[in-house]
């Protein structure tokens, strides 16, 4: 389904805050070669290929290629603004354009040497898709650094919306439009650990990530739910290396989540919402991103 943070491009809406300039020792003046001072607003962004939307194990693009994008406006007091897009197919399909659309707000700020903690709020939308599609979901995210390895730590919590709740138990019902609960409003609570380690004397990084999500164990009202089978495990080990502003991804992503355990929820969570294959099954993803 289509529910991002995140992330093939989440790392466009985790920008670093400008640094501050640096003061001048005392009694010596400023000259012509001091650095100028950074500027209070710095805009960046990135545009991606990938051989499949993965989000939080879960494919969106019904397993075939995605076209992503986003651009970050970010304040040297460490607020920033952002949106991230991408085409959607399959399971992650509302109708209308079958786009995500996500707006991003924040503040990111250094807690100590090396350790940066970033909060937000999420805002997904997809236009012109059916009605109650679009929710909110706040997030904290908390990073350090040694040396060439980074570790992160991050919860994302969705409060209770209607477009996250459990209208259908199965997929079955979603087909025949029979509606258990119709209404329903639940929350979803998603737990995650990502770590990077730059690999010295070479423009490569490998990368880990573990996630957990809690949630509803039916369909949503657009027979699709953030948290498939209403608790499962995701994770992923890949690498990228980066030339100049391009960068070439690879990973493998998997999730618990077996043919069995989602069978309720056919044909919806299926491959062409068919009935049969598995869209949460171990694949690897491959991606080409330029950053700007």
């Amino acid at each position: 389904m289509k529910f991002p943070h995140a992330v093939v491009a989440v790392a466009v809406f985790a920008l670093p805050v400008a640094a501050r300039a640096q003061s001048t020792p005392a009694g010596t003046a400023a000259t012509a070669a001091d650095p100028s001072p950074p500027p209070a607003l710095t805009v960046s962004g990135a545009v991606a290929m990938a051989s499949d939307y993965r989000f939080r194990g879960v494919s969106q693009s019904d397993q075939r290629m995605a076209v992503q994008g986003g651009i970050t406006v970010a304040h040297q007091s460490g607020l920033y603004a952002g949106t991230w897009a991408s085409n959607l197919a399959g399971w992650g399909t509302f109708g209308g354009a079958n786009m995500e659309l996500d707006l991003i707000g924040g503040y990111k700020t250094t807690l100590a040497d090396h350790a940066t903690l970033d909060v937000g709020l999420t805002w997904y939308m997809y236009p012109g898709g059916a009605d109650k599609t679009d929710f909110a979901e706040p997030y904290a995210k908390l990073s350090g650094t040694a040396g060439p390895a980074t570790l992160t730590a991050g919860v994302a919590y969705a409060p209770k919306q209607q477009a996250i709740g459990k209208w259908y138990n199965t997929g079955a019902d979603a087909a025949n439009a029979v509606y258990n609960h119709p209404g329903a409003k639940d929350d979803n609570l998603y737990l995650w650990g990502d770590g990077a380690l730059a690999l010295a004397g070479t423009p490569i990084t490998a990368k880990a990530h573990i996630g957990h999500s809690w949630g509803q164990d039916g369909l949503g009202p657009n027979a699709t739910a953030v948290a498939p089978t209403g608790s499962y495990w995701d994770w992923s080990l890949g690498a990228d290396a980066t030339y100049r502003n391009l960068t070439f991804g690879v990973s493998y992503v998997d999730t618990d989540i077996s043919d069995r355990a989602a069978s309720y929820l056919r044909p919806s969570f299926s491959k062409g919402q068919d009935g049969t294959g598995n869209i949460a099954g171990g694949t690897v993803v491959v991606s080409l991103t330029a950053a700007f």
